[in-house]
């Protein structure tokens, strides 16, 4: 088996593996032993690894890593679900009718160039400091890229496929099911990728303000406490998820599209 590259599966563990062993040695080089970036600035992988013990056994703002991590994951799963589900309907609507595009693109268009963080401020007067007000903040984030590309993908399918659609007479639920969701799909995928890095990026950002755990909160609190291993610790925390979860998107996509994975 190999993987979408084409290089064997050991190979790429391995080249994995040595990248991340040599930007260990980099940051312990650079910070403990040689002393060029100062433990104020950046800790040393001992106090990063003394946090992550703090923080896994004792607990940190509110609860313990995987209190902190669960309340995040399903902040972010749920909202990008709704919002991925609502933006690839909107866009494969919007790129196969031009009358659903006259109506619903104006509306878009004024609402498409507002930051997602800009959101915040409107989210808690309406919705308060719950996670109601973080999945809403979320949606926002996640919609915009899922209707472009979406939208995007039908208007790039070739038109000899609509012909084709057309001289067999598909119709309704069938052209969707045959003609339009199939030829959007890579387009879709990609749209979702963008959807789920901007869910994250906006999570962090929401939780600083008035949430009572998540990876958020971590960040909030270490920076209040002036403590640099705790603020590695909730970086990480956040890349490693959001790469679990790209991972598993990745896993959809290939069965989704057979056809394009190399073996």
């Amino acid at each position: 088996m190999k993987v979408a590259s084409g290089q064997p599966w050991w190979r790429a563990l391995l080249t994995t593996a040595l990248a991340l062993a040599g930007a260990l040695a980099a940051w312990q080089l650079l910070t403990a032993t040689w002393g060029v970036i100062s433990p104020a600035r950046f800790p040393p992988p001992l106090e990063a690894y003394g946090a992550l013990r703090q923080i896994v056994l004792d607990g940190y703002s509110n609860g313990r890593l995987h209190d902190h991590v669960l309340r995040s994951v399903v902040l972010v799963t749920m909202g990008f679900v709704v919002a991925s589900a609502a933006g690839v309907a909107l866009g494969l609507a919007m790129g196969a009718s031009r009358v659903v595009e006259a109506v619903a693109n104006p509306v878009f268009l004024l609402l498409r160039p507002i930051p997602p963080l800009a959101w915040i401020p409107l989210a808690i007067v309406w919705l308060g400091l719950g996670d109601a007000a973080k999945m809403m903040v979320i949606f926002m984030a996640a919609f915009v890229p899922s209707v472009i590309n979406s939208y995007t993908g039908v208007r790039q399918i070739e038109r000899p496929i609509f012909e084709a659609a057309a001289m067999l007479d598909a119709r309704g639920v069938r052209y969707w099911r045959e003609v339009l969701v199939p030829g959007a799909l890579p387009s879709i995928f990609t749209g979702l990728r963008l959807s789920l890095q901007a869910s994250w990026t906006t999570l962090v950002a929401a939780e600083l303000v008035g949430a009572i755990a998540g990876l958020g909160t971590i960040l909030n609190q270490a920076a209040q406490d002036i403590y640099p291993g705790m603020i590695v610790v909730g970086m990480a925390s956040v890349a490693l998820c959001g790469w679990i979860m790209t991972q598993g998107l990745g896993w959809i996509e290939r069965r989704a599209m057979p056809w394009r994975v190399v073996h």
